[in-house]
């Protein structure tokens, strides 16, 4: 038998570039291939580098995200606290209230998840475009656990709290103001948590959460925004109306217009559901030939697990062309890999960008689409997001 074909073989073997392309994208290990011998890295223009702890896309190798490009939103700070006297508490309109330790979670039945995590705001700057990275999640299913515990029929609501907490001025400067001290919370409709199956999250990749990440119990809501997975999870309750704590009704609230005839109405929703996104996350170029630079693109798409279909990249004002799409590995809730070998181009400043285009034939918006232009906050940033090189000779 002959020997395994790695990433570099197939970026060098094959009747073409895009051969080269379709190989290494087929490849059961597949990541974003090292850059080739012949090859180097075009940088993108007026970007800040980017910080630690943060996905880093021009070195990007593994569909699984190294810890050290995990990044990390915390609103009420990191709590400190002693894993051995964690305890998971369920309750609210539940007939078996329990009150759980870790090693009781863990001895509970195992499921992994994979799933890719962003922040909504992801994408939002320049500055701030590597809030989101892939995962395999470990833990428990929450719903057998609910079930085990007896939800009561008036129960409509399941609301999921932090070990973190903070003092709230309510009304400010109005004489109703009022200050407390309210833990970090979330909530999903019941029918929400019985659909998308919630894992209680206690590993990444295989080795326990980090503390920094959420530690020792992290909820995971497959195909929803990173502030839906509430870090240091203590407490869940079951409710009989919608709970409206900070981060549900005051804050990761998108506001957008919508016309209405000549009328545009400001409509206010929740942060949820991740939206279609994709991004060109890595361009490399060969050497020139007759005045012209031969170029690569690599990139990810991900959504909410309805699925990608297609990728489309343009190349400055040209038209849209189909990207490669990597066959493995592959998640409903995790990123898919693309890449496109735009052949010779001139040297010079370009522009490129991608479009996601999911089985629905939704189409990942421009900036000057409605949905976008007149949405008045930075959340959901998933709009197309034009990246600039300039490839000299």
């Amino acid at each position: 038998m002959s020997a395994p074909l790695t990433r570099r073989d197939a970026l060098m073997t094959g009747s073409s570039a895009a051969a080269a392309l379709w190989a290494w994208l087929s490849l059961p290990d597949v990541a974003f291939p090292a850059v080739a011998r012949d090859e180097e890295l075009v940088p993108f223009l007026d970007m800040p580098r980017t910080p630690p702890e943060r996905l880093d896309w021009e070195t990007l190798d593994a569909w699984l995200t190294p810890q050290d490009q995990v990044f990390g939103v915390q609103h009420y700070g990191i709590p400190d606290f002693k894993y051995d006297s964690f305890r998971l508490e369920i309750g609210g309109l539940v007939d078996r209230p329990p009150s759980l330790t870790l090693e009781q979670l863990k001895a509970l039945p195992k499921k992994e998840v994979l799933m890719t995590l962003e922040c909504s705001g992801n994408g939002s700057s320049k500055g701030f475009m590597n809030a989101v990275y892939n995962s395999r999640w470990t833990g428990t299913p929450l719903v057998p656990l609910l079930k085990e515990c007896g939800i009561k029929p008036e129960a409509i609501e399941v609301v999921f709290y932090g070990k973190d907490s903070k003092e709230e001025t309510l009304r400010p400067g109005t004489n109703r103001e009022l200050k407390i001290d309210v833990p970090f919370g979330r909530s999903m409709t019941l029918a929400d948590v019985l659909g998308l199956e919630p894992l209680l999250a206690y590993e990444r990749n295989g080795q326990p959460i980090e503390h920094r990440n959420g530690a020792p119990v992290r909820l995971i809501v497959p195909g929803w925004y990173g502030i839906a997975n509430v870090k240091w999870l203590s407490r869940i309750e079951c409710r009989d109306r919608r709970y409206m704590g900070r981060y549900m009704a005051r804050d990761y609230v998108t506001v957008r217009g919508e016309r209405h005839g000549d009328e545009i109405v400001n409509v206010e929703s929740s942060v949820t559901r991740m939206n279609l996104k994709s991004i060109v996350a890595r361009v490399t170029r060969g050497a020139t030939s007759e005045g012209k630079v031969p170029v690569k693109v690599l990139g990810a798409a991900w959504d909410d697990g309805t699925g990608i279909a297609r990728v489309d990249v343009k190349l400055d004002d040209g038209p849209w062309r189909e990207a490669v799409l990597a066959k493995e590995p592959r998640s409903k809730f995790s990123w898919v890999f693309f890449a496109l070998d735009l052949g010779p181009i001139a040297a010079g400043k370009h522009t490129l960008v991608s479009r996601a285009i999911d089985i629905k034939g939704r189409v990942q918006p421009s900036a000057d689409q409605d949905e976008i232009a007149l949405k008045r906050t930075y959340w959901e940033a998933y709009e197309q997001w034009p990246r600039s090189i300039e490839l000299k000779v």
